[in-house]
């Protein structure tokens, strides 16, 4: 029975925080208002960051009190669809915000997002105090000058006014309606937007001194080079099966390689048993090697890892991994080429064998 009431009380006390708009930390909670085009899709990119506590969809910026989702649709009520975050500025920045935020929309777009056209749709800025202004416009000029966009950054940045929730149906559409949520996205044409601007951004990157030496074949050598599971894995970033892998087990010493590029990834010395199935490492060989970018489609946030030059799917890091760096690197194995320590000088990568001097 105490565990009971100890645990009620706990629960009340969460909800009288989230109530007062005060933070898991203590601070006083503050909010966040973006409009991205659709709601569902800009409620997901927030909903479960670290430090984040609430996101909700709705209008704002128009004229119109209490519209219906119909009445906003029509482009007459000057709202836009939005959400608003409540975040705990003690674990999440108004500037990491923005990121997530930028990184999710096409901020070129004056007339909407993608395939939803109209004014309801067009992205902005609400900030509700003056430093969140500066902030954002800060963030605005710093990525109009990047080069990341052929074309103007034209997001608005606009004072925070009257926010309507959105109908019940729509909070947290992702979560209930999570096929449909996939569809639309795919059909909408955000994903394949966002995954181009990505890819772009990979291949403008400064060059570090092994991109002459590690690229990315051309798509007919790939098909000539690689097996169907190594294509498969590397380029469509499918998952092979655990336990029935070429490396999960392997206890040989030497390096690992990206199978696409021939870069250096993982050493066997950072190599570990994670009863996973997969080959798991706790650190990178070469880190400059390693991209990390957010993936979401199993609709919670992982980050993948792919090799910088091959541009290859590698897997997934978590935070579950041991010491000395509590990071678990879970490859897969088909998106490596294994080379023995006695192996290195011959195939060029002599320069890695002190690593298994005794």
């Amino acid at each position: 029975m105490t565990k009971i009431i100890l645990y009620f009380l706990f629960v009340l006390g969460v909800l009288l925080m989230l109530i007062s708009g005060n933070s898991f930390s203590g601070e006083p909670a503050k909010k966040a208002t973006f409009a991205g085009g659709c709601f569902w899709c800009i409620e997901a990119a927030f909903a479960e960051l670290p430090g984040v506590i609430d996101v909700r969809s709705g209008y704002t910026g128009g004229t119109k009190r209490d519209p219906t989702y119909e009445e906003v649709c029509s482009g007459a009520t000057g709202h836009l669809e939005a959400v608003r975050v409540t975040y705990d500025p003690s674990k999440a920045s108004y500037g990491e915000l923005l990121e997530v935020f930028w990184n999710n929309i096409d901020p070129t777009d004056p007339g909407g997002q993608f395939a939803d056209r109209g004014p309801q749709y067009r992205t902005a800025v609400f900030y509700h105090d003056e430093e969140q202004k500066r902030i954002a416009e800060d963030s605005k000029q710093a990525l109009d000058a990047s080069g990341r966009y052929p074309k103007p950054v034209v997001t608005e940045i606009l004072r925070a006014s009257e926010f309507y929730p959105a109908e019940e149906y729509h909070q947290d559409y992702y979560k209930k309606h999570p096929a449909r949520y996939k569809r639309y996205r795919a059909g909408s044409g955000r994903d394949r937007y966002l995954d181009r601007i990505q890819e772009e951004e990979m291949k403008n990157e400064q060059p570090g001194h092994a991109q002459g030496k590690y690229r990315k074949p051309s798509e007919r050598e790939l098909r000539e080079k690689l097996s169907l599971l190594q294509y498969e894995v590397t380029q469509d970033e499918i998952t092979e099966r655990p336990y029935d892998n070429e490396f999960w087990d392997n206890k040989k010493e030497g390096i690992y390689v990206d199978v696409v590029s021939g870069e250096p990834l993982f050493s066997s010395r950072d190599k570990f048993q994670s009863g996973t199935g997969w080959p798991s490492f706790t650190r990178p060989l070469e880190p400059e090697h390693i991209v990390e970018r957010e993936d979401r489609r199993l609709f919670r946030k992982r980050t993948e890892v792919r090799s910088r030059y091959g541009d290859s799917h590698l897997g997934h890091v978590f935070d579950d991994g041991p010491e000395p760096t509590g990071l678990r690197y879970c490859i897969n194995s088909a998106a490596l080429r294994f080379i023995p320590k006695e192996s290195l000088a011959r195939e060029g990568y002599g320069e890695y064998l002190g690593l298994f001097e005794k």
